[in-house]
């Protein structure tokens, strides 16, 4: 994910369903802020302790979730996430208040798994097919939108061989 940062030393980010902020904490030198955020606030209390016993002065949290609660005031250069919109039921719903978030000109990385029929779940959607997602995230705004697939894996989704890709867009 890091080659697709552009200049992010005076950026500001936010880890979008960070869960325990393994990402975020590997980017966190690459932007001066960093705004852990989780739907989850037992995910949310690990950060926090994160960011307390390695005494980190560019990094808050915040539990919020796009889903139910209206829209706050937020405001960001770029937002990431990985593994995160298989879990998002309403997922053009989030993507557009993310859109919302972005400062003008931000941009929104998005690592998740390409499409998989072979995956049957009540609680994951069961991928994404690369050219619907950037065909709908056209149709929110976004623009200069692309995507590949970077890695292809056995056993990585559900038990089932699986490929994720990368895709990369901005407002």
């Amino acid at each position: 994910m890091r080659e697709y940062l552009v200049d992010a030393k005076s950026k500001s980010a936010i880890d979008f369903g960070c869960g325990t902020g393994l990402l975020g904490m590997n980017l966190l030198n690459d932007f001066h802020s960093m705004l852990f955020l989780d739907t989850s606030s037992n995910m949310i209390n690990q950060i926090k302790h994160k960011i307390s016993d390695f005494n980190i002065q560019n990094a808050d949290t915040l539990c919020f979730d796009f889903e139910r609660e209206g829209l706050s005031d937020l405001r960001a250069d770029c937002i990431f996430m990985s593994q995160v919109l298989l879990h998002i039921d309403d997922y053009e719903f989030v993507l557009s208040r993310l859109f919302d978030v972005l400062n003008e000109g931000g941009y929104l990385l998005i690592v998740d798994c390409n499409k998989n029929e072979n995956i049957v779940s009540d609680i994951v959607h069961n991928g994404f097919h690369q050219d619907e997602l950037t065909d709908m995230m056209t149709k929110i705004g976004y623009e200069n939108t692309q995507s590949k697939t970077f890695y292809t894996g056995s056993k990585i989704f559900m038990g089932q061989d699986a490929s994720m890709f990368i895709l990369d867009a901005q407002k």
